[in-house]
């Protein structure tokens, strides 16, 4: 049964009936409050009396992550400062942060999404989660917490770091639940692996992983070392953090919290929408945020939607696990490659662990992609003959699966810097001109 079944299993009628209702409530809303949005409507010549279906929401313009760039800090802001309550951010690595203000209405709805995403991953009140996401301006954290505490579990805020204390912790507390980025969940398994700790002998059982995207055969490798099931967490900063989404234990696909958030999927190109079922890129409007609700937003991750009803009993719309980003896309050879297709790859090769960086060079006039991959200790120890045979077999494997030619460079255990928070898997070292 769902954590709230009232809404996580309604029919779809009713599911579409109701997002009708709060998609012409939050025009509204963002209407008369946000100057921005009552631009943008009277640009797009839309009012109102033009969303009769949720199929409306097409009429809308995009909101882009330049737009709250644009209007930082509060620009989008729908609540005057004295109904915020707090205020999360994203790292702002490529310009200034994303900023996300919270009323405290928000704030329940948060944790009522956190709660739903715990509960659908086999989380119950009596069990111990140790939070290893970052606590601070960062959703994970924080957005984490919130669910956790709705559920009424024991929370353990250990954040992201200090890896050997998150493995003595998880020990002498009792840990049934691990919350972080799915390339840490890697590091803490590598690491309690070198302290001689079985983490299959402990009470952990579940992790709740996001903030990243991962591959299925990443989920495997994590559950095949930690001995426990790897459930997934959507969610962006610019739609309140984790909680967008999730997975139920069926694993069959991420269930969209439908009451708070109307999911489409656009071409990339065109902009126009598709059918349920088709790939393309991911657009949410927010339906019940007050203190900064997103119209249309582009998010840039690649998936599709598609409606079934799951063997968990909810209804709600389902997506493919991110199949890339755009804006991560790379062109090698006239080929577009997604980090996620490498790392599939890689992870086809027992002769390497799951660490890996793509290198991006330009040579000539054409961009050459280098993939980084550690050995296992065996095989970087048996020399250069059968490291230069490993190299040999993932180009192979790659060219015969993607139908291009990139350079492979198998390196020693722990030569790439492990994670403690989202993985660096691409590193563009053109010349910016060339970028």
């Amino acid at each position: 049964m769902p954590w709230n079944e009232t809404y996580e299993c309604m029919p779809v009628e009713k599911i579409q009936q109701f997002q009708l209702e709060k998609l012409l409530e939050t025009f509204n809303w963002v209407a008369k409050r946000v100057p921005f949005y009552k631009k943008k409507f009277k640009e797009a010549g839309v009012k109102a009396a033009d969303i009769k279906g949720i199929e409306d929401v097409a009429k809308l313009p995009f909101t882009v992550k330049n737009d709250l760039r644009d209007n930082y800090p509060f620009g989008l802001c729908a609540v005057p400062l004295k109904d915020v309550v707090r205020v999360h951010a994203s790292s702002g690595t490529t310009g200034k942060p994303i900023t996300g203000p919270y009323t405290a209405e928000d704030l329940d709805q948060w944790g009522e999404c956190m709660a739903r995403n715990f509960y659908a991953a086999g989380v119950r009140p009596d069990h111990v989660v140790q939070n290893a996401y970052g606590h601070g301006l960062f959703t994970g954290g924080l957005g984490f917490h919130q669910g956790a505490t709705v559920m009424g579990c024991t929370v353990v805020p250990t954040s992201a770091g200090l890896t050997e204390r998150q493995i003595t912790l998880m020990k002498d507390f009792g840990a049934h639940v691990l919350c972080c980025t799915p390339s840490y969940a890697l590091t803490i398994a590598e690491r309690a692996e070198e302290l001689k700790v079985d983490l299959k002998s402990l009470p952990l059982s579940i992790g709740i992983f996001g903030a990243e995207p991962w591959t299925t055969g990443m989920r495997e490798e994590i559950e095949a070392r930690m001995g426990i099931k790897a459930m997934e967490a959507y969610g962006l900063t610019e739609l309140g953090g984790p909680g967008v989404g999730f997975d139920c234990d069926a694993q069959s696909g991420i269930h969209i919290n439908e009451d708070y958030y109307l999911a489409e999927v656009v071409d990339p190109i065109t902009l126009d929408p598709v059918p349920l079922g088709e790939k393309g890129e991911l657009v949410f409007t927010s339906l019940q945020r007050r203190a900064m609700p997103m119209i249309r937003y582009r998010t840039k991750d690649i998936t599709r939607l598609y409606r079934e009803r799951c063997v968990c009993g909810r209804t709600f719309v389902k997506m493919d696990k991110i199949f890339g980003r755009t804006d991560d896309m790379l062109i090698i050879s006239g080929v577009n490659v997604f980090p996620s297709q490498i790392e599939s790859l890689l992870l086809d090769i027992e002769e390497v662990e799951p660490q890996y960086r793509l290198l991006v060079r330009k040579k000539g006039y054409l961009d050459q992609l280098v993939v980084q991959v550690e050995g296992k200790q065996e095989i970087y120890a048996a020399g250069d003959r059968k490291k230069f045979e490993v190299e040999a077999k993932i180009m192979a494997h790659i060219r015969g699966n993607m139908g291009i030619s990139v350079e492979v460079n198998l390196v020693e255990p722990k030569f790439i810097a492990r994670s403690e928070g989202k993985a660096l898997r691409v590193v563009d070292e053109r010349p910016k001109q060339f970028r």
